[in-house]
């Protein structure tokens, strides 16, 4: 097979994929090894590649193949999230410009629309995973929509609803008024946000005298039922049982008394306005207040908003302040910066919304979950920091509002009989919501029966994802699940720690008395070199797939984890791909000089044999290094050490020891073991960069399907040889003490030199032929005293000699030296003069002085040696 002069990696990747999905590799059932699973964390089906799908699936991708290289069971289930608010969206949008407005459609059509726009565009982000290399299970793609994945869904709703954890409750909830649904309390994103604060004048009834109120929101006065007052504030005792009229719109509310308000807070006096505000609609419950909401589902206001009905929230606030103002109710107006709750989906600002919502009991859910963490460690996350934010979100959990006003997504399986609020049923299907209806009142019939028309939260069925992909649910004692759960590792971001996480680590729980996976692997954040996120508002955010173009998808992945450790965000820089494309371009060139070597029947030269043992022994060090960086989930480092192996021990060094003679073939046994050891590499590289070192084993020789790399055996450690890889790390030293004098001295690498130890301690003999060899020295001998008119250097307590010839100039040295030699002695008397100071010694930090005395002696000592140098030269 010919060897390209370049690398090329589109061709290489196209075919290799091509190979690897014919051959069925990527695929698993069940069998008698161990297995290794891995669920992807679905992607939105509406989702496109991006920064941080790349980073999280080049790590499923690393750890997925590396198990493959173990001999153990790899499964690896690839899928997508519906994700109803977003996809529900999308939808809109796109009926939208077709002139068709979703209020107009049914259910049924709407969904069809939604069918027809998921098999056009959806799952767009899974063929783009494949660009990157990723070897899942595809034959197992799941969609969280998929009629076995719905029904597990209903059937775990149904099941919490008969165990009494799910009720409909009328709630305080989080309303996105631009996606038109409630959000759970984990979907709401707080930002500091600058706005004003408004000192509102409310008359007292039946007086001249007036009351201010301070307001965020002077559009919610139209909402207000009550003025409160502590009973503890003497400023108003004179106001009990008095009533205060609402300005504009003139409604005369009651003044209650509450313990609640904050006499230090504004002025004292707080507007209860209870169908928009959470606090307010406990105050009201408690003190029976009439509830006025004065909002569409749109936030626009409604006829209680008298004439600014139909306008949006935020026109009203600023039309409505400055009719305040003219009015005479605007006491003052202050800057003021609050937290203000966005959707973490549409990143509108979030209404709080009094509304019939279902809810899951979450408390008895999460003890097991908690305990699993924190206790018994049967979950592992890494980096262990996270575990103190699992644990504060765990310990104040509320009930999850899983209900969503929609309709894409899992239809809630209640259905409503009659006129009253709990006057339902939940069933799986509509046939046996009929039997249960019927034993409530027999004349039912099938048609009386009204569905609930709110659709559940996507994150209630892809918390069930573990087990939901095997078929736990519907089956749960099938060979699948029995086999494949719990999974062995997590991949995630750790934004969705509350949302998925914790939410799967409960549902295992209660569903398989199982943990769900073994370990969980939060990665950072990609971030751009200025720190912040990437996204596309602030299009910081490069184009994946022209990344994988311009840099091949092995340059992405080296590039993207060379700079991730768990849990640490990424300073993502287009530089770290060009190094990782760099580093395959230097591998296929290793490969190609190695293969146009001659090979002949020669005996191994003594070089070469050490060589070859040390790079041995150089590996199975390196293979200790990397199972302990996998064991502690620290892949980063894992590809560093491979990195450094490779490029600097391999390419740089035994290359250099083994390369024969210019126009000189090398021997068999020499070539067998470079051929052999650059396979162990090429093992090791694999998970990080499958495309290249499939290529280059490949082109090695020919081989089987059976024997493609992606399911070759991973490297086997044998016990490490520490002193013959500290023998060569002197030696090394020592080959780059003569290489500093042939750059200094401007010796060519052609030219022989004679090297004179003056004392052996520290090295022993077998190196002398690596020295000899790779900084081309003709002759090597013990001396007992130094030499004159010899140039020397020092590696640890040894002294080297190297004699002068005619390679160098030596009025030209004596000339170089005596000039460093006057540089340094003034800079020592610089130095000295300073810490002749006894103000300076006295008064600056003590390390400051220490660093002082350094240069001192440092100078003092680089003195002696040039001196040396000078004698012997003169």
């Amino acid at each position: 097979m010919e060897i390209p002069s370049k690398y090329e990696p589109k061709r290489v990747e196209e075919h290799w994929y091509t190979y690897w999905t014919k051959h069925d590799y990527f695929s698993s059932t069940p069998d008698e090894r161990e297995p290794y699973t891995i669920v992807i964390p679905p992607p939105n089906v509406t989702g496109v590649l991006h920064m941080g799908h790349m980073l999280n699936n080049t790590i499923q991708d690393v750890l997925i193949r590396r198990a493959r290289l173990l001999g153990k069971n790899a499964c690896w289930v690839p899928g997508t999230d519906h994700a109803s608010i977003a996809t529900e969206a999308k939808v809109v949008a796109k009926l939208k410009e077709e002139g068709i407005d979703k209020a107009t459609l049914s259910r049924e059509d709407f969904l069809k629309h939604a069918w027809d726009w998921t098999h056009e565009y959806g799952g767009v982000i899974l063929q783009q995973l494949k660009k990157l290399g990723c070897s899942c299970d595809w034959n197992r793609t799941k969609f969280t929509m998929d009629d076995d994945m719905s029904a597990s869904v209903i059937k775990v709703f149904v099941d919490l609803y008969n165990k009494g954890l799910i009720y409909r409750g009328y709630r305080m909830v989080n309303w996105d008024p631009e996606a038109k649904t409630t959000l759970s309390d984990e979907e709401v994103i707080y930002e500091e946000r600058q706005g004003n604060l408004y000192y509102l004048a409310y008359a007292i009834e039946g007086s001249d005298e007036k009351v201010t109120i301070a307001t965020t929101r002077p559009e919610t006065i139209l909402g207000d039922t009550a003025i409160c007052i502590n009973p503890n504030d003497e400023r108003y005792h004179h106001l009990r049982g008095k009533k205060a009229i609402v300005p504009i719109c003139g409604r005369v509310i009651p003044i209650i008394e509450d313990e609640y308000v904050d006499v230090e807070f504004g002025t004292g006096c707080l507007k209860v306005t209870p169908a928009h505000d959470e606090n307010d609609k406990n105050l009201g419950e408690k003190h029976d207040l009439e509830v006025i909401d004065i909002f569409n589902e749109d936030a626009t206001l409604n006829s209680f908003g008298l004439h600014y009905q139909g306008k949006d929230r935020f026109v009203v606030r600023k039309e409505i302040a400055k009719e305040l103002e003219e009015k005479g109710f605007l006491v003052k107006t202050e800057q003021h910066i609050n937290k203000v709750g966005t959707s973490e989906r549409t990143k509108a600002v979030i209404e709080p919304r009094l509304s019939d919502q279902w809810f899951l009991k979450m408390e008895t859910l999460a003890k097991p979950a908690l305990d699993a963490v924190l206790n018994t460690e049967d979950i592992k996350f890494y980096p262990k920091k996270f575990e103190n934010i699992y644990r504060h979100w765990m310990e104040g959990i509320r009930d999850w509002n899983i209900s969503r006003q929609l309709w894409w997504g899992q239809q809630i399986p209640a259905y409503y009989y009659g006129d009253g609020k709990e006057d339902f049923v939940v069933a799986e299907t509509p046939e046996q919501a009929l039997e249960l209806a019927k034993s409530k009142n027999p004349a039912i019939q099938q048609s009386d029966l009204r569905q609930d028309s709110d659709v559940l939260d996507t994150w209630f069925s892809s918390w069930l994802w573990p087990m939901s992909v095997f078929g736990g649910i519907l089956d749960p004692d099938n060979d699948e699940v029995n086999y494949y759960y719990p999974t062995s590792d997590l991949v995630t971001a750790p934004d969705i720690i509350f949302f998925w996480v914790a939410r799967m680590i409960m549902s295992g729980y209660e569903y398989r008395g199982k943990r769900p996976f073994e370990n969980v692997y939060f990665t950072g954040l990609v971030r751009d070199k200025q720190r912040r996120k990437m996204s596309k508002q602030l299009g910081n955010s490069p184009d994946a797939l022209k990344l994988i173009e311009d840099f091949g998808a092995d340059g992405v992945r080296v590039g993207l984890l060379l700079s991730s450790s768990a849990g640490n965000d990424i300073m993502f820089d287009e530089a770290l791909c060009q190094q990782g494309s760099n580093f395959a371009n230097k591998i296929w060139n290793a490969f190609r000089l190695v293969k146009g070597w001659e090979v002949a029947d020669i005996p191994q030269p003594e070089a070469s044999k050490i060589g070859i043992e040390w790079y041995t022994a150089k590996l199975n060090q390196t293979l200790v290094e990397i199972e302990d960086h996998f064991s502690k989930y620290r892949i980063s480092d894992a590809l560093m050490a491979i990195y450094k192996l490779v490029w600097d021990d391999f390419c740089s060094w035994l290359l250099e020891i083994v390369k024969p003679a210019y126009q000189q073939p090398i021997d068999q046994v020499t070539f067998n073991a470079v051929i052999e050891l650059f396979e162990e590499n090429l093992k090791l590289l694999h998970p990080f960069m499958p495309f290249l070192t499939e290529e280059v084993w490949q082109h090695i020789a020919e081989r089987t399907p059976e024997e493609a790399l992606i399911v070759a055996q991973w490297p086997k450690g044998a016990k490490v040889d520490s002193k013959l890889i500290a023998d060569f790390d002197f030696a090394a030293e020592v080959i780059s003490g003569i290489r500093t004098i042939r750059k200094e001295k401007n010796i060519p690498q052609k030219d022989a030199l004679e090297l004179f130890m003056l004392n052996t301690e520290g090295i022993g003999d077998n190196m002398d032929a690596i020295i000899m060899k790779v900084a081309n020295v003709s002759k090597l001998e013990t001396i007992d005293a130094g030499m004159d008119g010899a140039l020397s250097f020092r590696v640890k307590s040894n002294e080297y000699f190297i004699p002068i010839t005619g390679a160098i100039d030596v009025e030209e040295e004596i000339k170089k030296i005596k000039e460093e030699l006057r540089y340094t002695k003034g800079f020592l008397k610089s130095v000295q003069g300073k810490l002749g100071n006894e103000r300076f010694v006295n008064n600056a930090p003590e390390q400051v002085v220490a660093i002082e005395r350094k240069k001192a002696a440092d100078a003092e000592a680089k003195i002696e040696t040039l001196e040396k140098s000078l004698a012997s030269l003169q």
